[in-house]
Formats: structure tokens, sequence, C-alpha cells
């Protein structure tokens, strides 16, 4: 049965202040849903949803009509992997056309700025130094394989980018997509994918959920497997990167540079050794971004039809983690 009235809602995260960041994106549905931090809930038995973004371990535990968990962007494992997340309760996540296309021009970026070493240029123009690269050792790009671990929204944007530019792809995917193929891209499927993936990838590009199965996925035995002074670009999420790892197979040239938008713990400490590593470029898990008038939307659309019963367009696969 639908419910009636304005729908009550609660902010959780560890990380951000929800209300500052959405208060205006939220302001036009205020006749649907309602939301509020913790410390404002009289009722916590009225809380019927929550939006989230990194929830503490007992965030959920006050609530116990909970039904909808949505996150603020793309990602959610911090919500599928929270204790206290009732088991009945839909997790939901933004989908947005224009995201992806968001993430593959920062992608395509950092292909060009691996495949190009343009640190040598940001170097050389900060001395004043007119200093060219010699090119004998530039392989075209038709010759210089690009990888992608993760082929959903993002994954799939990603590719279309770099393969307009010339740079062969190949994809790990759970399921190969037979007739769904897209022209171009090559997929490598099934048990092992994402390593068959790596070892043919002089630049990989990881965009992949987080899943048991991923945690950990990059480390010193993955790295070796790709070929030698290859590239990694990581995208996906920080609990995806054994950092140790890395840095061992940038100092044995199996890795020559990496480019890192997530981390373990975010903000990354000052005194990380990434931060002064020339091989390392660190950006601040910016890679895409969603409008926040369409979060809004989708959640009070959600939020909308998980009271009438039925399943959000937005919803994901708890077991899957997409």
């Amino acid at each position: 049965m639908a419910e009636r009235g304005v729908i009550e809602g609660v902010f959780l995260s560890t990380a951000l202040d929800l209300q500052e960041l959405f208060a205006d994106a939220l302001a036009p549905h205020a006749e649907t849903i309602r939301l509020r931090h913790p410390h404002q809930i009289e009722d916590p038995e009225a809380i019927r949803f929550a939006l989230c973004w990194r929830p503490a371990d007992d965030a959920f535990k006050p609530y116990p009509n909970l039904r909808l968990a949505s996150s603020i962007a793309a990602g959610v494992d911090s919500i599928i992997n929270c204790p206290s997340l009732p088991g009945d309760a839909l997790v939901t996540r933004v989908r947005d056309e224009n995201q992806g296309d968001v993430m593959a021009g920062f992608a395509a970026w950092h292909v060009v700025w691996h495949h190009r070493n343009m640190r040598h240029h940001i170097v050389h123009e900060a001395k004043h130094e007119w200093a060219r690269l010699v090119s004998a050792d530039l392989r075209p790009p038709r010759e210089t394989p690009v990888g992608i671990l993760g082929f959903g929204l993002m994954g799939r944007a990603i590719a279309r980018a770099v393969r307009a530019m010339g740079f062969p792809v190949i994809a790990a995917v759970r399921h190969h997509p037979g007739d769904n193929a897209m022209p171009g891209i090559a997929f490598e499927s099934g048990k092992g994918a994402a390593e068959r993936v790596a070892e043919q990838a002089s630049i990989l590009i990881n965009v992949l959920p987080l899943t048991p199965a991923t945690r950990g996925l990059l480390d010193l035995d993955f790295f070796n497997r790709m070929p030698k002074g290859s590239a990694l670009i990581q995208l996906g999420r920080g609990e995806h990167l054994i950092e140790d790892a890395l840095l061992k197979a940038l100092d044995s040239g199996r890795i020559a540079s990496a480019s890192l938008d997530v981390f373990d713990i975010e903000p990354l400490p000052p005194e990380h050794p990434f931060w002064a590593d020339d091989r390392v470029l660190v950006t601040p898990h910016q890679a895409s971004d969603c409008s926040p008038r369409l979060m809004a939307r989708q959640l009070a659309r959600a939020v909308q039809d998980m009271a009438a019963g039925r399943i959000p367009e937005t919803v994901v696969d708890r077991a899957d983690g997409y």
C-alpha cells in the first residue's frame, strides 16, 4: 500500500555533511520526502529511507522501519558492506549517462598522460626549459593496448572514448556480451578475466565495483602479470589496491607510472609516499561527479517507488554490488 504524506528520511555519512551539500537540490521535493540529521530525528521508527555516503558501521541500527538506502553517487560498496544495513533494505545508486561521459574524459586524459609521458613537460615547464622528448620509444596508439576492468556504465563510456583515440581496448567482463558487444572492443570473460586483461594491457584502467572478489585484486602477483613498463589508472575503489604492492611494482619497473584517484584512507594522509613519488599522479577522488539535482530527483522517485511497493529503477543487486 502506498504511503501518504511526506516520507521521512535521514542523512547518514561519516565523511560529508550531506544536508549542507544537497539542501538546495532536495528543496523542490519537500512535499514528497524530508531528510534530517540523526540528532534531529524525534521518532526513529518513522524513518523509511536514508541518503548515504560512507555510513558508520552502526548507522542503521536506530531505524527499524528503514527500507531503502540510497547512495549520493554511483558507488554503493560502503552501504552494502555496512554491518547494520537491514537485510531487506533496497539499495539504490545514481544512474547518470553524463556521469559516464565525465569519467570517460578523465580516463582518456590519463591515458594520454601516461602514453606521452606528459609529466616530463610539466617538470621542464616549471624550470623554464625547452626539453623535447626523444620519440624513438614512442609506440603509436594502435600498438598500445588499453585494458579496462569493470564494464558497466563507466567502463563502456571509457571504452568508447579510448577506442576513438586509436587504442586497442580489452575489457574484463563476467559474461561475454555476444551480439551486444561493442564494435572494436575485445573481451575476456569468466574466471580469471581480469588477470588475462592485465597480461595484455600496456595501460590498465580499473573501474570495478568493490565486492569480496575484487577487494585487494591489485596486488603484487597481479602487477607481475602486466607487461614491463605498464601504467595503472586506478579509478575504482581504494580497497582494490594493495598500496605497498604498487610501490614495489614501481620500484621494480614492472609498473612505470600510475594515476590514483581513490584510496583506502581518504583524504590521503599528507605523509603518504604517493604524494612525493614522481611516478604517481594523485587526484582527490574526483574522476566523476553527478548532478545534485539528478540525484535528488532519482532519490525522490526511488522513495516513492519503495513506498508504493515497487522496485526502483536505480536499485542495485546487493550480492553483485552494482
